[in-house]
């Protein structure tokens, strides 16, 4: 599209550069820049143009321009604005949607940028002043809420009705009558334009009063209410009128704009190649009006284009109100390309190149700053897992009907075949989180999937739902599994019974991993808590220059190395060595270096790829209301959310592209909280973003007062919110009477998780043990060790040790200035941490241990008596200095992880319970019985400050 400095309006220039919102109005038909303080202040003889400018996760701007109509301005300056609106676009490159917005009829986009509401004032915008120096009278006003439109209608008994909520604004209270026909969820959003009201009119200051239709005269606010209209009466039953613009399903009907006329087009289906880049376009759909603009068109013929959609709903329309929504070859809204068969997939990410380059020269000659459009480029930052990785793991193998435990040292270790269910509890910001999900292998069979979910559905419900679920698929697994499993290992195969029934009734080769057998493993990962080796199709083609590989024939090694991989890279492969084949020494290879017996084991050399297997990337957030009815899911989106719009009596999806997320209401009927999973599937299969996007996406379920930080993070989340007694109207009731959020209740949070072996309950044997009880991470780790070594080295290392990899160190997922609570004992972090210090540095001659009373000829194994004396104490026996009697005790030096000289043949898992009472209660600051009454994940922080951990 030619642009030059005269097609631009100077009140644009500049304009597009950050995010946020600029508002113009039309005068002497001109664009006139407005101030912020006038902003979300319409008047209705103005026209105005908005643009709103977002940034994408991608690093590009997005542009969305609306021009407002108020039903008092004139045609000159309505189609001033129109047309200015293309010349907006232009010189923001061309890439821009474009809406137009008529009073009363605005678009839910429009008014998600002025919550809660727009409330059109007579007059124009230079009358402002004038209206708002008349105080010494306050006129009464009565609002009608119908759904996001708040309009002004006539003080008088006939405009009330059952089907909608109004609101009186008087002198000294505002009060809101909810209709016999409207929901919890509409009163309570009809509250915030309450709180709009008093904020704007009243400084805050004023009485609130919540009138519900039916209610008699016996109360005080409903006869103040009713007084105002002369008195109670009952209101008439009207039958609610459809508007026929939103009633309209005639097929679309296709024009293209030709020497300013509009000429019809037969196309039967629509589809993509109907439409021509050099020519502009008019779809006529009935309610909306779309103007497609090919990229090669001119400015001065999309002005054209718009002024002939503008023409056509004016011409003999019954429409006048109907939306027109201008895109650009190449940025068509997702509506619009509904309205098409067989859309080729496009990516919503930074304009064409040559586009920029252009716009940002011109704006640069201009003096501009054009940082804003210069080239935008994704993040290559790995994804944060947003999750705590020092908690419980434990995993069950699904058989059949029932679920297997995995032992801790192989819980890492899945099967393509198999089904598996996880629990991992892990401290949360202020209390213990739990999430529990299903993982299913590619070849896992049906019905150990059906299974699977309903044994997951049975845990969540015993839980009170109140843990986290997750059903997750293989090569579509989240950030967040991968963090919590710190290594993990995909085997070809499976172990399952029915797996193994299933290969054998359909007579298929069973290819469960052989360690004795030839494999081939793809190693992948971003470091040591965040890295995967992938069992491979035994072919060079398997292989990829971007990844390294181990490839192993019993005892023979290779590690191959493509040409584009790092350093890091090279680090997990010797990792993962540890753990696929350890004690034996690899053979290097590098890409192109290979040897003869290598392409051998890989049935010969052939070609391969390059590029890094792309894996679903998380995009920006979409919310969603939705209705679930005979298996059929409508959903409306919410634009610009906040953590205000979930409410308690309802659920919404909260789609990443990456990750689908099932938010349910507390209030939520219990039935239809069954049905989540199923509405996150239909979801999926309805892909109303069109974007392709694969049924086998990660879907969470999360209950209100239970959200994780994965999943807050899209918000800008107040926790107070969450725990708040009532429902959406009577929460927010309270907020808007007093001005300040109520105090939350003082109900627990999250009761403690002791079903399925959850962090506070005990293990049931000793290999189900937190993978996070490892071993120092500044362990040496040595290759090629004899076996002599070995067997010295189990003496002094816990035999179930995860040897994958070292644990990462702890977060701290507390604010800075929150205190911790030690039983009686409350210091800020800073102090402690501090105190914990000055205690290291004692000199060892003061803590001279107690000679041990049990010798260690009495040691059988990797069993000692005291150690099933240790697992018999209660904490009121741990707390009597006498009960040190008949124990064997250690000096702190040799209990830590690090020791130089560390304590024989202990259970590295409880440490701490090896201190002497006196030396424990200097250490941790607090007695024992104190500290074993405190949660579980608490006791482990305190550890691992000490090195006990």
């Amino acid at each position: 599209m030619a642009l030059s400095l005269r097609d631009l309006d100077v009140a644009f220039k500049g304009a597009g550069q950050k995010a946020g919102i600029e508002i113009w109005h039309i005068e002497n038909f001109h664009p006139v820049t407005i101030s912020k303080a006038f902003y979300g202040k319409f008047f209705m003889k103005d026209a105005y143009i908005i643009l709103k400018t977002s940034a994408l996760k991608s690093g590009a701007l997005r542009h969305d321009i609306h021009y407002w109509i108020g039903k008092d301005t004139s045609q000159e300056e309505s189609d001033t604005a129109a047309l200015k609106t293309v010349e907006l676009d232009a010189s923001l490159g061309g890439r821009a949607v474009q809406y137009r917005e008529v009073q009363g009829h605005e678009t839910e986009r429009f008014l998600s940028y002025f919550k809660p509401c727009i409330i059109p004032q007579c007059g124009t915008i230079s009358s402002l002043k004038r209206t708002e120096g008349n105080e010494n009278e306050y006129k009464n006003r009565l609002y009608v809420c119908k759904g996001k439109h708040v309009v002004h209608v006539p003080f008088a008994r006939s405009s009330l009705n059952h089907d909608d909520i109004f609101i009186l604004d008087t002198k000294s209270k505002i009060f809101q009558f909810n209709g016999s026909n409207t929901s919890i969820q509409e009163w309570a959003k009809a509250l915030d334009v309450v709180q709009y009201l008093k904020d704007t009119y009243h400084d805050g200051k004023c009485d609130i009063a919540a009138v519900v239709d039916g209610k008699m005269m016996a109360d005080a606010e409903t006869g103040e209410f009713w007084g105002f209209f002369g008195g109670f009466a009952p209101l008439p039953r009207k039958i609610s009128m459809v508007d026929n613009s939103t009633a309209d399903t005639s097929p679309a009907k296709l024009l293209c704009i030709e020497k300013g006329h509009p000429i019809p087009i037969e196309a039967d289906p629509l589809t993509k190649e109907t439409l021509n880049t050099n020519n502009c376009y008019v779809l006529d759909c009935g309610v909306d009006v779309f103007v497609w603009m090919g990229k090669i068109t001119t400015l001065e013929e999309r002005k054209v284009a718009s002024a002939a959609a503008e023409e056509l709903l004016r011409s003999g329309s019954s429409r006048p109100n109907a939306n027109i929504i201008r895109v650009i070859e190449g940025y068509e809204t997702v509506v619009f390309r509904s309205k098409f068969s067989a859309w080729p997939q496009i990516s919503d990410t930074a304009a064409p190149e040559d586009g920029r380059i252009k716009i940002a020269a011109l704006l640069k000659l201009q003096g501009l700053n054009v940082k804003g459009l210069q080239k935008a480029t994704h993040s290559k930052e790995e994804p944060q897992p947003y999750i705590d990785c020092t908690g419980n793991l434990q995993v069950w193998r699904v058989n059949e009907q029932k679920k297997t435990p995995i032992p801790s040292p192989d819980q890492f270790k899945f099967y393509s075949g198999d089904c598996y269910i996880f629990q991992y509890n892990y401290p949360g910001e202020d209390k213990e989180e739990v999430l529990i999900g299903t993982w299913f292998g590619k070849k896992s069979i049906k019905e150990e999937m059906t299974s699977a979910l309903s044994l997951v559905n049975t845990m969540v419900e015993s839980m009170k739902f109140q843990p986290i679920q997750a059903r997750l698929y293989e090569e579509k697994e989240p950030i967040q599994f991968f963090t919590i499993f710190q290594n993990f290992i995909v085997f070809k195969g499976g172990k399952s019974s029915g797996y193994k029934k299933y290969i054998k009734v359909n007579n298929i080769d069973d290819d469960t991993y052989s360690e004795r057998g030839v494999a081939l493993f793809r190693i992948q990962g971003s470091g040591p808590d965040n890295m995967q080796a992938i069992q491979v199709d035994l072919v060079a083609t398997s292989l990829n220059s971007s990844y390294c590989y181990i490839l192993h024939n019993g005892d023979t090694i290779f590690t191959w190395t493509g040409n584009l991989t790092s350093s890091k890279d090279h680090e997990l492969v010797e990792r993962q060595l540890d753990i696929i084949k350890p004690n034996l020494q690899s053979r290097p290879l590098k890409e192109g270096n290979e040897m003869d017996q290598f392409w051998v084991l890989l049935d010969g050399k052939s070609e391969y790829g390059s590029q890094m297997i792309a894996r679903d990337v998380e995009c920006d957030p979409h919310l969603f209301s939705f209705i679930f009815s005979k298996e059929k899911l409508k959903v409306t989106e919410i634009f610009n959310f906040t953590q205000d719009d979930l409410m308690t009596e309802d659920m919404f999806i909260l789609d990443c592209h990456s990750a689908i997320y099932v938010w349910i209401g507390q209030n939520v009927d219990p039935k239809n909280r069954m049905q989540a999973l199923n509405i996150a599937e239909k979801f999926l299969e309805s892909d109303f973003l069109l974007e392709k996007v694969s049924q086998e996406t990660p879907i969470f379920i999360i209950t209100e007062e239970n959200e994780p930080s994965f999943f807050t993070r899209f918000f800008t989340w107040d926790s107070a919110k969450s725990t708040m007694d009532g429902d959406s109207f009577e929460r927010k009731l309270a907020i808007v009477k007093n001005g300040v959020t109520p105090t939350v209740n003082l109900k627990p949070k999250r009761r403690a998780a002791v079903s399925y072996g959850g962090r506070s309950a005990a293990p049931t044997d000793k290999t189900q043990r937190s993978r996070s009880m490892s071993f120092s991470p500044d362990r040496v780790r040595v290759r090629g060790r004899s076996p002599a070594f070995n067997a010295l080295a189990a003496k002094f290392e816990n035999p179930n040790r995860n040897l994958s990899t070292p644990p990462p160190v702890a977060k701290n997922i507390y604010p800075k200035s929150k205190t911790l609570e030690f039983g009686n004992l409350v210091t800020a972090k800073s102090e402690s941490m501090a105190s914990m210090a000055s205690t290291f540095e004692k000199s060892k001659e003061n803590l001279i241990p107690k000679t041990p009373k049990e010798p260690l000829e009495n040691v059988k194994g990797n069993n000692i008596e005291t150690g099933s004396k240790i697992e018999s104490l209660t904490s009121q026996e741990m707390d009597k200095d006498s009960e040190d009697e008949g124990l064997t005790i250690f000096p702190y030096e040799r209990l830590i992880k690090d020791s130089s000289d560390p304590a024989p043949e202990i259970d590295v898992t409880k440490r701490e319970t090896y201190l002497s009472s006196k030396e424990f209660k200097v250490k941790f600051g607090m007695k024992k019985d104190v500290f074993f009454k405190l949660p579980k994940w608490k006791q482990n922080k305190l550890k691992m400050a000490l090195k006990l951990f």
